[in-house]
């Protein structure tokens, strides 16, 4: 029945002869119930054809159907479309459908909305975007989009997810690419393996009744479980510079001589005062600093998408009289500051995200979203990587944006896919200490230094740039469980040369032992709770990820006031397995003082879904432990 209506569906929409037969076959009430289920759109009919005319030339049509369900999937009908002077929307056509099959609206090309791809951080931007915009009237509703679009660049090919994301299922999905040139073309599948996708030729596959995925707690990234296929020609344009891209080092080669040469020229007055703040510095790497630290003082970042696809850097002297550019300006500028005293550096493209995402190292395409700056080393463990957009980051620090993941290098050789610093659990320590009174009355008065390193450095050193306000909101909010917190002091150090930034917090809560009787029940632990345990599921689906490590120590000197004294206290623990390590242990060190000491590691892994339930338990138990009580009873 199912393939009645897909067979259909592609004769409707090709022919559009019966307005009767194109109503019934866009009720939802199609749609399989199993595909409704924890959707909030179906994608009912998606085909892609892409016909390959030259290295400098493809045609692109797309015919979709999709139910909007429900409120939440509003952002899923994907009718929005990027061009610029190397792209021809030659169709644009959308329909509207209510429930029962009725057409409501018809919008042409004209009728969408054109904006400028500019956005808050853009200066300027020769790329602009069409999209409907289009508000229903009720729930579920249907939209039909007709699109034909020639472009005149081949450098970006259009990818194929049959799943478009979590919470949306597909009815029927196919991509298909004819080559009528004779450029060579590459195609890299991922996850087709758990799916329902045939392969009908090397360039034609399709899938059908693809159920939608839920994300979970700790889930990795969407694209690294979903179904995803990627395209690219080995032989390519780029808004008229051809490239060849027959692998990593050709692609890298490409950029070099086509993208990089020439650009970096510096004023003679520039290249002097560069000179002259490095002598007598006999070191690579303090060059280096000093480099990047002139850069910092003397640029800003802002975002300027024009030129060769947004890839081709603004020249080096550019940006030196206009004080401001983009990623790729700024990290050519200090390649070139850099050569002018001696040091060589090499441009790098990347994936910036909090989220580690990886360049392909075996499949050569345009990827990358970001460019930062390296400085290599005999070991790749030893490169030095400069985040160039950053006025504030430390030198050669990169934690929480592009950390830990692969970055094609260039070099006048070509290209080379190297993997950027990691952060080990070790390195990013938080240490924390305290020296604490608690009263008769179960309030408490404290001192708290909370030292940073590593990738927990990029998770605190905000702070000091917002206003006294919104810090001291900032620190009530990390602190949450503290009832009637007052701050009454902020000191914040950034010690930018040890990559070591520190918090002297001095604060007061009434109230924060609960009382029964004589008795108090006091939390030791008060200033480094872990308070959410990982949702529970009843049959995990994905596989789960910690995507960073790192170690918290805490050492809090409690003095507890004479009228009072401790009738029961917690055994010292500890806890250890293949996820992290905790223990916590309350030593008497007199009659009056209790030293709290509390160690929790939690290992960067990835690991399989059946293990999830013994990764919660343990989470839960270091939850449970935060929560240990010292009873404390009156004297009198």
């Amino acid at each position: 029945m199912l393939k009645n209506i897909l067979l259909t569906l592609s004769f409707i929409l090709l022919s559009l002869s019966s307005m009767s037969q194109e109503e019934a076959l866009f009720q939802s009430i199609l749609i399989p119930s199993e595909l409704i289920e924890k959707s909030n759109s179906v994608v009912r009919y998606d085909v892609t054809n892409i016909e390959v005319k030259a290295y400098n030339k493809y045609i692109y049509t797309k015919t979709r159907l999709i139910t909007i369900l429900n409120k939440k999937g509003n952002d899923d009908y994907g009718a929005a479309f990027q061009y610029d002077s190397n792209t021809n929307i030659k169709k644009l056509e959308v329909k509207v459908f209510d429930a029962f099959g009725k057409e409501l609206k018809k919008i042409k090309k004209n009728d969408f909305q054109d904006v400028s791809a500019v956005s808050g951080s853009t200066l300027y931007s020769d790329t602009r975007f069409k999209y409907l915009d289009y508000t229903p009237i009720t729930y579920p509703y249907s939209i039909l989009l007709e699109t034909e679009i020639e472009y005149n660049s081949t450098a970006f090919f259009p990818s194929w997810m049959p799943l478009d994301g979590f919470y949306s299922s597909t009815q029927f999905s196919e991509y298909k690419i004819s080559n009528e040139s004779d450029v060579d073309i590459k195609i890299k599948t991922s996850n087709f393996e758990n799916y329902a996708i045939e392969k009908h030729s090397d360039f034609h596959y399709s899938a059908k009744n693809l159920k939608s995925l839920k994300p979970e707690s700790y889930s990795p990234s969407f694209r690294s479980f979903a179904p995803y296929l990627k395209v690219a020609l080995k032989e390519f344009e780029m808004e008229g510079v051809k490239g060849v891209n027959t692998n990593w080092q050709d692609f890298g080669k490409w950029m070099h001589d086509r993208l990089l040469v020439g650009t970096e020229e510096l004023p003679e007055a520039v290249k002097s005062e560069i000179k002259s703040l490095v002598q007598g510095v006999t070191s690579d790497r303090e060059k280096a600093k000093v480099v990047y630290n002139y850069m910092q003082n003397k640029t800003r970042y802002i975002s300027v998408q024009i030129g060769i696809g947004g890839w081709k850097p603004m020249l080096a002297e550019d940006v030196d009289r206009l004080g401001y550019a983009d990623c790729k300006g700024l990290s050519n500028y200090t390649k070139a500051l850099l050569k002018e005293v001696g040091v060589e550096a090499n441009y790098a493209v990347i994936y910036g995200a909090r989220n580690i995402t990886n360049i392909d190292s075996e499949f050569s395409a345009t990827e990358g979203n970001h460019a930062v700056l390296c400085i290599p080393s005999e070991k790749e463990e030893d490169y030095i990587w400069l985040e160039c957009t950053s006025q504030t980051n430390p030198f050669g620090y990169i934690a929480n944006w592009t950390d830990d993941r692969d970055a094609l290098v260039i070099t006048p050789d070509g290209g080379k896919i190297v993997h950027t610093t990691s952060y080990s659990a070790e390195e990013s320590l938080q240490h924390t200490t305290a020296s604490i009174l608690f009263s008769k009355e179960g309030a408490i008065d404290a001192n708290v230094t909370i030292k940073t390193s590593g990738y927990q450095y990029a998770l605190h050193e905000g702070i000091q740039t917002l206003p006294s306000n919104d810090q001291e909101l900032n620190l009530k909010e990390y602190w949450d469980y503290i009832n009637d917190l007052n701050i009454t002091s902020m000191v914040f150090e950034n010690d930018k040369d040890n990559v070591v930034f520190t918090e002297k917090v001095a604060l007061s809560a009434k109230n924060y032992a609960a009382k029964s009787g004589k008795r108090f029940l006091f939390e030791p632990n008060i200033f480094n709770k872990v308070t959410g345990t990982p949702t529970r599921y009843k049959k995990r689906t994905l596989d789960f990820e910690i995507d960073r490590g790192f170690t918290d120590q805490d050492e809090f000197i409690i003095t507890i006031d004479g009228s009072l004294e401790i009738e029961a206290q917690p055994k010292d623990i500890t806890v250890k397995n293949k996820f992290g390590s905790y223990s916590f242990s309350i030593e008497k060190v007199s009659e009056t003082e209790l030293l709290y000491k509390r160690t929790y590691s939690l290992n960067k892994g990835y690991y399989p879904k059946e293990e999830y339930k013994a990764f919660r338990d343990f989470i839960a138990n270091v939850v449970k432990l935060d929560k240990s009580k010292i009873v404390l009873i009156s004297k009198s």
